[in-house]
């Protein structure tokens, strides 16, 4: 199992839509290296849900995880690039901001500091773990 970490502005689609939804197609995603993380995306691989673009800079976050419920597969709005489905897993205890992940050590290499542009990127597992650590959540 594989675990990455996408990306929403949270008034565009925020965790919480997704939670009502109960599954969503991650259709829109226009970048090359983003298309192939989302084409190697797994049933049952998890995710991270991170808030970006927020108006303002302490409300981005990672703020809870999702589940890939359908790997990667032609995206409808565009058949040349790639989607997933994924379905709401848990909200985090206690968002994650950006500021925190930058100042651990733990997460200094992390995609989301590292590949800030990049919308869908891979987390390793010791990430993950510290994520939900920080998070006060268990899944």
């Amino acid at each position: 199992m594989s675990r990455w970490l996408i990306k929403s502005e949270p008034h565009v689609y925020p965790f919480s839509q997704l939670e009502k939804d109960k599954k969503t197609s991650w259709t829109g995603v226009r970048n090359f290296e983003a298309r192939n993380n989302l084409r190697a995306m797994k049933k049952g691989d998890m995710a991270l849900f991170y808030h970006s673009n927020a108006k303002r800079s302490d409300d981005k976050a990672i703020v809870g995880v999702a589940t890939i419920v359908r790997g990667g597969y032609a995206d409808p709005t565009d058949e040349e690039w790639s989607t997933v489905d994924v379905a709401p897993l848990k909200a985090l205890k206690e968002p994650v901001s950006l500021a925190a992940v930058k100042a651990s050590a733990k997460l200094k290499d992390m995609a989301l500091v590292k590949k800030s542009r990049v919308s869908v990127v891979p987390v390793t597992e010791a990430e993950f773990a510290e994520v939900m650590k920080m998070g006060k959540t268990n899944v």
